[in-house]
């Protein structure tokens, strides 16, 4: 899978891990998962990201989990490997490893969490994924989770590199409207806030890497659609009536809410890991109300 398929991609989802209640994951659920967002237009995959719960996979279970999505999708849509850890002697060498593994248009690497690094720090972390090996890497910016966020500049900074492609941020439509207008032309700016597609995509920005396009993916592809087509109004009823679903499901720490939606739905992906917990009745019944409400 190419990067020139990825820069065609919109609505990247990033993929659930489903576990069986005994805490191994479930593989048998990933076809019927994989298949509805594909039909509802998710057009790119991040696979083992937070969303994932990446922290609590193993390395083997990582690369399973990468053959078996990659033997699923056959192709389809391109597909990126979470790669990213607070150690970067750990993200060069899982960087490589991905790269020799093939079938991944990019690798994902969170910013370093805990650590707390300088700005140089974090450049210089990314420089060394991205001067590591072949593989394409798309930064992401998450401060919410990592406590230490990429500024601006820095960003900047970063989309010189040859090997780096394309950023997830989550700091906001100001962050990603300076992007769009300062960063090199063939790099792709994606919002990692599903609350804010509508704007960033009207600012410009290449679309989401998203959760609730497990959910909602054709309510997206309509917006987008409707914006590419200059259908302003349209777009922005669509992004008024999605806004409180997306807010239900990060009502609790991502990805419970979204894990109660699709286990009522009939995807059975299952609980989470330790030390993430699901909803509790009330909450999942709150949440499944607001997000499957037409």
């Amino acid at each position: 899978m190419s990067i020139k398929e990825l820069k065609n991609a919109r609505i990247i989802t990033a993929l659930v891990t489903p576990f069986n209640q005994d805490g191994t994951i479930n593989f048998k659920a990933l076809p019927k998962l994989i298949e509805h967002l594909l039909e509802t237009h998710t057009e790119g995959l991040v696979l083992a990201g937070t969303t994932g719960e990446s922290p609590t996979l193993t390395h083997e279970e990582e690369l399973e989990l990468f053959a078996e999505v990659q033997r699923i999708v056959k192709g389809r849509v391109p597909l990126i490997a979470g790669i990213g850890t607070n150690d970067t002697r750990d993200s060069v060498q899982f960087a490589k490893e991905v790269a020799e593994f093939g079938g991944f248009a990019a690798g994902l690497a969170v910013t370093p969490y805990y650590n707390k690094p300088s700005q140089e720090g974090m450049y210089q972390h990314y420089k060394a994924i991205a001067e590591a090996s072949s593989l394409p890497i798309m930064v992401y910016n998450v401060p919410g989770r990592t406590v230490a966020g990429l500024t601006v500049e820095t960003i900047l900074r970063l989309a010189e590199l040859p090997n780096i492609i394309a950023v997830k941020d989550c700091t906001g439509v100001a962050t990603i409207s300076h992007l769009v207008e300062k960063a090199p032309k063939d790099f792709l700016v994606y919002t990692g806030e599903d609350g804010e597609a509508f704007h960033a995509k009207a600012l410009g920005a290449q679309g989401v890497v998203s959760v609730a396009a497990h959910t909602n993916g054709n309510d997206f592809y309509n917006m987008f659609e409707a914006l590419e087509k200059g259908k302003v109004k349209e777009a922005a009823a669509i992004q008024r009536n999605l806004l409180p679903k997306v807010e239900a499901l990060f009502s609790i720490t991502s990805p419970a809410p979204l894990k109660a939606v699709l286990n009522h739905q009939g995807f059975e992906v299952g609980p989470l890991r330790l030390p993430m917990i699901a909803c509790t009745e009330e909450e999942a019944q709150k949440v499944i109300a607001v997000v499957t409400k037409d």
